[in-house]
């Protein structure tokens, strides 16, 4: 497991990647904006003060407190993005990774989406619970570890194997190896708690939980309805 966490690592800068991390990333920012300025026009909108200097430290007090919020928004806002270019991501690795295997179908739009909107509301509530929990010293972190690793392990790994089995089949496999995706998970929360680093977070967990799920179900014992998509780069395992 921790080789594929290198190796997804690796790969999530590879150039056949490239396009889609930039998207991704993009589009995480824009997400991460728009959140900022909202919570700050409502900081300011509910907190009125008259003085100038009082004004000027409540802008201060406002942008930190925004900042240290958005490490925690990171994992919900990467949940929603994943929906939206999993399968773009997951169907590269299989090319490039394993050309002489059955590449997966490709996970309804409208079903993905629901699942990340569905996914996205969960992980927003226990990372809002976990930013309460800063004042209370190392209870925030095992809250923000161990909840994000189990729900982005869930998610990301649910939607990898979508693309071999149905949404039943795909749930049973999860909580057949449930331990082994925690763990995988909090890989996952690591890297989604580094400023910057974290908005990378789509496209890494996409390929490590890809290579995870070949590890745990080899596909000769996984339904599968090849999809028409051609082949890109060259890379092997």
């Amino acid at each position: 497991m921790i080789a594929d966490a290198f190796r997804a690592f690796a790969l999530t800068f590879a150039p056949e990647y490239r396009r889609v991390l930039l998207r991704s990333i993009g589009l995480a920012i824009g997400l991460l904006i728009v959140l900022g300025i909202a919570g700050h026009a409502a900081l300011t909108h509910f907190v009125n003060l008259s003085l100038g200097w009082a004004e000027l430290a409540l802008d201060i007090a406002a942008g930190l407190g925004i900042f240290v919020a958005a490490i925690f928004l990171v994992p919900p806002v990467t949940s929603l993005i994943a929906g939206l270019f999993l399968d773009d991501v997951a169907g590269a690795v299989e090319r490039s990774q394993y050309p002489s295997e059955p590449e997966g179908r490709a996970v309804p739009i409208a079903r993905s989406v629901i699942l990340s909107l569905r996914f996205f509301g969960v992980t927003l509530l226990v990372n809002i619970v976990a930013l309460l929990l800063l004042l209370v010293p190392g209870v925030n972190l095992i809250v923000f570890y161990v909840a994000n690793g189990y729900l982005l392990g869930r998610e990301y790994f649910q939607l990898a194997a979508m693309r071999y089995r149905s949404e039943e089949d795909a749930a049973a496999l999860r909580k057949r190896h449930a331990v082994t995706i925690f763990l995988a998970g909090l890989i996952i929360a690591v890297v989604v708690s580094v400023p910057i680093l974290n908005l990378v977070t789509p496209v890494f967990a996409t390929i490590f939980m890809v290579r995870l799920h070949k590890r745990l179900a080899p596909l000769a014992a996984a339904p599968v309805t090849p999809a028409s998509s051609p082949a890109i780069g060259t890379d092997r395992r």
